[in-house]
């Protein structure tokens, strides 16, 4: 083993040969954590790659372990290089030495050199007088011992490091840094925020290490995982949490919540505000403007392209930006089926946020990025809506070749659009706002049986054309959202926004608004068991688009009166109202209106003793509900057919609609149902 380490307190000493304190390396590890929690996965991936009798093809000799500041990233090198210790791995000691690489004056890698050689045991006169003579030196003394491992900590320049890597095989270097190190040929491990479990672990114990009697997180089990999240489960925030709950030992663990978020938001150390400011202080211009900018997403996480939005940049630009911004873990990239999407952290999108408050021009700022985003959606909404109820062999709209890649559009931005609804409506935007939730409402939020989503985008929308004066809009708004309110069981708010809704599109002289409107106040009357007024207002529907010769309008209100007229069991009649409904959808190339009303006409077939013409009706709109990836429809429509085969004693075709009806249950995440179809199929086996 190396002499013992000069003492830590000894007082800095300069040279010619390096300007500034010379840092302290030891020979001795620091302590490692005590209660080492939360990281048990990354050390499993760190400890082989430290392993210096591992045999294999490449041999790794640096590991760098980067992270956002505090994220845990020496209380991991520690832990490992104890353990490796302890298990004999590194036979020739162990050398550790601060960088300082986020300090006002960073170690320079001359500067490390001396510490370094000073944890040798070479000091005084033995200490070569030229900078080269001593990197010779250190490299000699290491080719002649066993396995070593020397821990650069907190390292922020690959200059700082490279002359300082052994040039002997055998020994190992481990690197902590806030950075991605790319510029190093080292295996990289990046540090993300603790799972929420580990998270609440984490205070669990160092609440439990100073008082064992501390049975807070076991009675607040609920309260516990919300603080973990008030602290976005960074680990220095949890140790900030667990410091305030040591300290209010007599209070419950909620009622400490609004003061851990206050200290975590605080500007005094030893809160997370100074690293961010170093980090943010760190990066050019260019990517603190788009820190800035990517914290005005509507959700946490959002793709290249609504970070180009809101920075007014091309993609490749942002592209470029947010990948340099992930090197300095400040934004995390996730990749999902082949695409990235990017994640800013809780605690660093408010800290962001707070720049950008403080800018000069906040408000221009934010309402012209706001604005830009908005633009975004709508552009790419409007043509997945127009893609959605389309086969393959049409047509495509510009932005997606088919309707797969629009509805995968749809899913992955449905939080972030549903989040922008929730700004506060700005009057340059409204506009746009009420644009986007007719392009959603067409056909995505019903299908998808996103009623909550719509409920919000309705409302907001509703809001934004009454700000702009435009009642033509403001009566689109309340139809649509008097569907929703429907879907969610409030009925009779239903039928009030269908009625103002009429009325307004009556003031504007809109026939075919209007025409809508009592389509929609009809199925809510249906609802409400009011069926006399609701056959007449969709025969009112129906004569207003048979006047006005708006097609696709007379081919909804045709559906509509049918069902009303099944409802008032008048099923032949209903029947031939859906078969002119359907007629009509073919007619103005409807498949997804043409799909849904296949599924009311088996219904009617079925209530009418018809089995057979049943069938052939549920299949039809069995197959073009998977063709729309309609889950819960064609759910429901497979488990109509297996009872249809089930009445009539065909047990092996019934079992297999039951499993088709859970499969598809389940893509829809509707569990009970899934549930249900599964018992059903096997009761039959």
């Amino acid at each position: 083993m190396p002499p013992a380490s000069r003492d830590p307190g000894a007082p800095d000493r300069g040279t010619g040969h390096a300007h500034g304190p010379v840092p302290v390396a030891t020979a001795d590890l620091p302590a490692a954590p005590a209660g080492f929690t939360g990281r048990e996965d990354d050390l499993a991936r760190l400890l082989p790659a430290l392993d210096p009798t591992a045999d294999t093809d490449i041999p790794v000799v640096i590991c760098a372990v980067s992270g956002l500041g505090g994220i845990g990233k020496t209380s991991l090198a520690l832990y490992a290089a104890h353990k490796a210790v302890r298990d004999g791995w590194f036979p020739g000691g162990t050398l550790f030495v601060d960088l300082r690489g986020y300090d006002d004056n960073p170690v320079t890698a001359e500067q490390a050199l001396l510490a370094l050689l000073d944890a040798l045991g070479v000091r005084g006169t033995d200490l070569p007088q030229t900078t080269s003579a001593q990197y010779a030196l250190y490299r000699t003394l290491l080719a002649r011992r066993p396995p070593m491992l020397v821990i650069l900590d907190n390292a922020s320049d690959p200059r700082q490091l490279t002359p300082l890597v052994p040039g002997t095989e055998g020994h190992r270097v481990l690197v902590t840094s806030r950075d991605l190190l790319t510029e190093l040929p080292a295996r990289l491990l990046s540090l993300d925020t603790l799972t929420p479990q580990a998270a609440a672990d984490l205070i669990t114990h160092a609440l439990l290490l100073s008082d064992d009697s501390d049975d807070r997180p076991r009675r607040e089990p609920e309260a516990l995982r919300d603080l973990a999240a008030v602290c976005g489960h960074h680990p220095l925030a949890l140790h900030i949490a667990a410091a305030i709950l040591r300290k209010r030992r007599h209070r419950s663990i909620a009622d400490c919540a609004g003061e851990v978020l206050a200290r975590i938001k605080a500007s005094d150390a030893p809160s997370l505000r100074p690293i961010f400011d170093i980090a943010y202080g760190r990066l050019p211009a260019e990517q603190q403007r788009l820190l800035r900018l990517v914290s005005l997403a509507p959700t946490a996480d959002f793709s290249t392209e609504v970070a180009a939005a809101l920075a007014g940049l091309s993609r490749d630009r942002v592209l470029t930006l947010l990948e340099d911004l992930s090197s300095a873990h400040l934004v995390t990239p996730v990749t999902s089926a082949g695409s990235v999407r990017w994640r800013l952290h809780d605690l660093v999108r408010a800290h962001a946020a707070d720049l950008t408050a403080s800018e000069p021009g906040p408000a221009e700022e934010v309402g012209s990025a706001r604005g830009r985003v908005l633009d975004h959606y709508l552009q790419y909404a409007r043509s997945a809506d127009a893609q959605l109820g389309r086969y393959q062999r049409h047509p495509a709209p510009d932005l997606f070749t088919n309707r797969a890649e629009a509805l995968a559009w749809l899913n992955a931005e449905r939080a972030s659009i549903v989040a922008s609804f929730k700004w506060e409506v700005d009057r340059s935007h409204a506009e746009t706002t009420v644009h986007l939730a007719r392009a959603l409402d067409g056909y995505y939020l019903n299908w998808r049986h996103h009623y909550d989503d719509w409920l919000t985008i309705g409302t907001t929308a509703r809001d934004a054309a009454y700000l702009v004066g435009d009642p033509a809009e403001e009566a689109a708004s309340l139809n649509s959202l008097g569907y929703a309110m429907r879907m969610l069981g409030d009925v009779e708010a239903a039928v009030d926004a269908h009625t103002k809704a009429r009325s307004l599109y009556r003031t504007t002289q809109d026939p075919y608004g209007e025409g809508q409107s009592w389509n929609n106040l009809g199925t809510a009357l249906k609802d409400l068991g009011n069926l006399a007024a609701s056959i007449d207002a969709h025969t009112r529907a129906r004569d207003l688009h048979q006047a006005s010769g708006y097609v696709h309008g007379e081919a909804i209100a045709w559906e509509n009166l049918g069902t009303a007229l099944e409802a008032a069991d008048s099923v032949t009649e209903a029947i031939d109202a859906y078969t002119r409904a359907r007629d009509l959808y073919r007619a103005t190339d409807n498949l997804a209106g043409e799909a849904k009303v296949w599924s009311c006409l088996g219904h009617a077939l079925q209530g009418a003793n018809r089995p057979g013409e049943a069938t052939e009706a549920y299949i039809k709109a069995l197959y073009m509900h998977l063709e729309f990836e309609s889950w819960h429809e064609a759910g429901r429509i497979a488990h109509e057919l297996a009872l249809i085969h089930k009445a009539a004693d065909r047990r092996i075709e019934a079992r297999t609609y039951f499993e088709k009806a859970a499969d598809v249950f389940a893509r829809a995440d509707a569990d009970d149902e899934a549930a249900q179809a599964r018992a059903a199929a096997r009761s039959l086996t």
